[in-house]
């Protein structure tokens, strides 16, 4: 699976799934940091076999112009890309839509984490630690009362461990739908609440949610 980026003085380049997570891992630990990882902090951070590999694609990834690196110096990676250049932002996928009122059909979690549409740009300290974030567009208003409303991008971090009252992205395995709302745990069932007024809980068996990410931010539309 190839995607593509902006590099720094050329076209859209190519990357594959690989050198994209490493490069993510790169912002992410440099946003948490303030310096860049190691190549043995990529090889463990990234479960890649060998640091050779990992520098086989960091290699890839000066070829591409997304980073430079400066041999003589440890830890000398720079990121060359706009969204990094920013100070204390992170640029995550934009993977899709999701509904925030009656489920529609929209792309898997499986899916997302291979189908970026695009990017957006999030202040780092929005994510509160997030690693993999993705983000998705809100279609509906159900969620209205938490400030979400149709249009917003809600930013997610994967998750399959949550907590009563956290606001997820749910997959509902029988309807094959995804929806957004609040999340209770109520025996053998979960309550889908809306942060709408108007709208009625959505009750469905507990074997037949699949939570696909925990919302950590949201960005209104202007």
């Amino acid at each position: 699976m190839f995607a593509s980026v902006r590099g720094e003085g050329a076209g859209v380049v190519e990357l594959s799934e690989r050198q994209r997570r490493i490069l993510q891992f790169i912002r992410n630990w440099a946003e948490e940091h303030d310096f860049p990882p190691s190549i043995r902090d990529i090889q463990q951070g990234c479960q890649v076999s060998s640091t050779s590999v990992v520098d086989y694609n960091l290699r890839g990834l000066e070829r591409a112009g997304v980073i430079r690196r400066h041999r003589e110096v440890s830890r000398a990676i720079e990121l060359c890309d706009r969204a990094a250049r920013g100070r204390g932002v992170i640029s995550v996928p934009l993977v899709g839509a999701i509904a925030a009122g009656e489920p529609l059909p929209v792309p898997t979690a499986e899916h997302w984490s291979s189908d970026e549409i695009d990017r957006v740009e999030v202040p780092a300290n929005m994510l509160r630690g997030a690693h993999d974030a993705f983000a998705v567009r809100v279609r509906g208003s159900s969620m209205i009362d938490a400030l979400i409303d149709d249009g917003d991008i809600v930013i997610l971090q994967p998750a399959t461990d949550v907590s009563d009252g956290d606001m997820v992205a749910v997959w509902l395995r029988t309807r094959q739908e995804t929806t957004l709302k609040h999340i209770y745990h109520e025996g053998n069932r979960v309550r889908l609440q809306p942060a709408n007024s108007t709208m009625q809980p959505i009750y469905v068996p507990a074997h037949e949610v699949e939570v696909q990410g925990r919302v950590v931010a949201a960005l209104r539309q202007a």
